[in-house]
């Protein structure tokens, strides 16, 4: 290859491309080699350092929960048709495929009020930013008006995506509410969206309607952030004239232990549909007027030229996004209500059982904040005890440095939530 091109060493590659200064004049420092097995023994010690979530009484949440995943996803998810196909960009041979997209679409559809959904995303915070890009190319505008109730990790996403924008943070109220007042003195002419989540990071079942009005006064699209299993038992956003519905899919058959990839969802109103992101499959007839599959819209870059395209998202997730329809099929409409109803009753049950100031005294499902004097000491005796008791407010909110968020799923029992409560009389007293 030296030969074809005319250089005489690779060093004389580097040369003429790396300057002298920024390469290094030595070899790299790394330890020496390692047998496979000497590896393998290696990485397990590190991994016996860590506890996994089955391992202990898990109350953390904060956007990812432990909820219990059917041994059915998996039987289906590890069948080698869903496993290993990719782009079904041959139709004709990838019904299989398209027919989970179209079916994905549907339940996101249903459970969010919205009437047309992509087939899904990388994961809930990039959504949110993919939603911002969305509002931009509707409106021309370069402003967003965010409450401080979407998850932080959501917030920083767009505020690092949206280069070039002004990013207006709202204020949560005493309840732990979005501040109305506050998020309709923020909104002006040059508003492209208005973000709010339901319900928001602390658990607070957000009042949309107020909140929507607020947003649309100046023409501004709104985008909710949603936690989908909540949304069984809850008004679906599209209902109060949410223009975009996002969120995280992962409570939807996906475990934990994935190690980071999820699947996230987005809803729209069928005029946005030509600026959403990703792939949106449809449901068509063939020649001889048989039902079947094809991808009906693909907005990203690598199907068109890249100045029309809407966003650069090059997948959907769909292994995952596979496996939150198939949890969504076991459950059934009921089921996912129950699940929904259960978590409510939980929750509630559990914050009153843990007799702390709390920080969202108002309705709350799956999460509540709570005060806690002491907090350094009761993770150091819960950890001791075999509980994980939730996530540390402080790491995101200064106003809350003594803050506790308290996640329930189906998983925490009443008996693991007397125990919790009992632990933190003790600390406490």
């Amino acid at each position: 290859m030296l030969d074809a091109i005319g250089v005489e060493s690779l060093d004389a590659i580097f040369r003429s491309e790396v300057p002298d200064e920024v390469r290094l004049d030595r070899p790299l420092d790394l330890p020496a080699g390692m047998s496979e097995q000497d590896v393998n023994d290696q990485l397990s010690a590190l991994a016996a350092r860590n506890t996994h979530a089955d391992g202990e009484i898990s109350f953390l949440g904060a956007g990812m929960y432990d909820h219990y995943v059917p041994a059915l996803v998996d039987s289906i998810i590890t069948r080698s048709e869903f496993l290993t196909p990719y782009t079904p960009y041959q139709p004709e041979i990838s019904q299989g495929g398209l027919q989970v997209m179209f079916e994905f679409q549907t339940a996101i559809s249903e459970l969010t009020g919205l009437p047309v959904s992509n087939a899904s995303m990388y994961e809930g915070p990039s959504s949110v930013a993919s939603a911002g890009y969305l509002a931009k190319l509707e409106t021309g505008r370069r402003k967003f008006v965010i409450s401080r109730g979407v998850h932080p990790h959501s917030r920083e996403t767009l505020r690092t995506t949206s280069v070039g924008c002004e990013i207006v943070e709202v204020a949560l109220d005493d309840a732990g509410a979005t501040d109305l007042q506050q998020l309709a003195a923020a909104i002006d002419d040059d508003t492209a969206a208005v973000f709010v989540q339901q319900p928001n990071f602390l658990g607070t079942v957000e009042d949309l309607g107020p909140l929507v009005e607020a947003g649309k006064r100046t023409g501004a699209l709104v985008v909710c952030a949603a936690d989908p299993l909540p949304l069984a038992i809850l008004e679906p956003p599209g209902n109060f004239g949410v223009d975009v519905c996002v969120g995280e899919g992962q409570s939807l058959g996906n475990r934990l232990d994935f190690g980071g990839p999820s699947f996230g969802f987005f809803a729209a109103r069928e005029s946005h549909i030509r600026k959403m992101p990703g792939r949106i499959a449809g449901e068509t007839v063939d020649a001889e007027g048989r039902r079947g599959f094809v991808l009906t819209l693909q907005t990203r870059e690598q199907h068109i030229r890249r100045e029309k395209a809407t966003h650069n998202i090059c997948t959907s997730q769909a292994l995952n996004a596979l496996a939150g329809v198939i949890y969504l099929s076991w459950l059934g409409k009921r089921g996912a209500v129950e699940i929904a109803e259960l978590m409510l009753r939980r929750t509630h049950y559990a914050r009153e059982a843990l007799g702390l100031e709390p920080i969202n005294p108002g309705p709350v499902v799956r999460e509540f904040a709570v005060r806690v004097p002491g907090l350094d000491d009761l993770f150091t005796r819960a950890r001791e005890a075999g509980i994980n008791p939730g996530y540390r407010l402080g790491r995101d909110y200064a106003e809350y440095e003594d803050g506790l968020l308290v996640a329930i799923t189906e998983r925490r029992t009443k008996a693991h939530i007397d125990q919790f409560a009992a632990l933190l009389e003790k600390v406490t007293a």
